[in-house]
Order: C-alpha cells, then structure tokens, then sequence
C-alpha cells in the first residue's frame, strides 16, 4: 500500500509540473505584452553606442498576428516569427521607413535576428535571443503593453 502511495503521489508531482511548464512555453513566458530594447549584439567590431547612436533597437511580440515589430535603430520594421516552447525564429521583415541614418547597425540587427533559433529570458528579466547555443542578442524591458 505504501508503494502504490507514493507511486501516485510521484505521478501527481509530475503531471502537475508538466502542466506548468507547458502552460509557461505556449503562453511564451513573459515574451509578450513587453517593449524590449537592446542592450548587447553579439558581432561587430564596432562599439554598440557606436552602432546605435541616435536609438536603440526596440522588439515587441504580437502574439494575436505572429509578428513582431520595432525598430532597428533607425527605421521601422515588422517581421513573422514562429514559436514553438523556446524555439523561435523570424521570417523576412516586411516594408519599413527609409530613414538613413549613422552607426551601421540597422544591417547588423536585420542579419542577427535572421540567424536566432530560440531564446530565453534569464533570472534578471532579460530576453536573450539565441543562435544554437550562444545569445546573440540581449533586451531588457522598458515599456509594458
């Protein structure tokens, strides 16, 4: 009797921490409902306030129309993405200003967000876009939906 005891205890254990899990990875954690703004891309030689003099990258999750949209430092864009548990990626950006602008760092965004496969967001709330194993790209939050 005591085996079956806790037999159905472990059992309840793990069906309860599956759920949550599952609820965490198909709601995106806390991917939504934030304005995130860049803070680290991994890459260029050049220095990130460099890079980005004027403004900084912004990225903010649509989980109603599967997009994302921001900007990349200069000008506006919008991007499909796809998310299944952590895995995401983004799909070609679609029409945005044509402002020109300093820094370089527009092209050096586009291209990274092109390489990411997943992400994570870490003990201190940052969003860490991910190529394999390695953040390419670090957010924080700055805006509330």
């Amino acid at each position: 009797m005591k085996k079956y005891t806790l037999a159905a205890v472990s059992l309840f254990m793990v069906l309860l921490t599956s759920c949550k899990a599952s609820k965490e990875a198909s709601s995106g954690g806390n991917l939504f409902g934030t304005t995130w703004e860049l803070e680290y891309i991994s890459g260029p030689r050049i220095a990130f306030e460099g890079l980005y003099p004027n403004k900084k990258p912004q990225i903010t999750f649509d989980q109603k129309e599967t997009k994302v949209f921001g900007n990349n430092g200069c000008n506006g864009y919008s991007a499909p993405y796809t998310l299944s548990g952590k895995l995401l990626t983004f799909g070609e950006p679609g029409p945005s200003t044509l402002m020109f602008c300093d820094g370089g760092g527009e092209q050096q965004f586009l291209q990274q967000m092109k390489k990411i496969t997943s992400y994570s967001i870490d003990k201190d709330g940052k969003l860490n876009l991910i190529q394999g194993d390695v953040p390419m790209m670090r957010f924080k939050k700055v805006a509330k939906q």
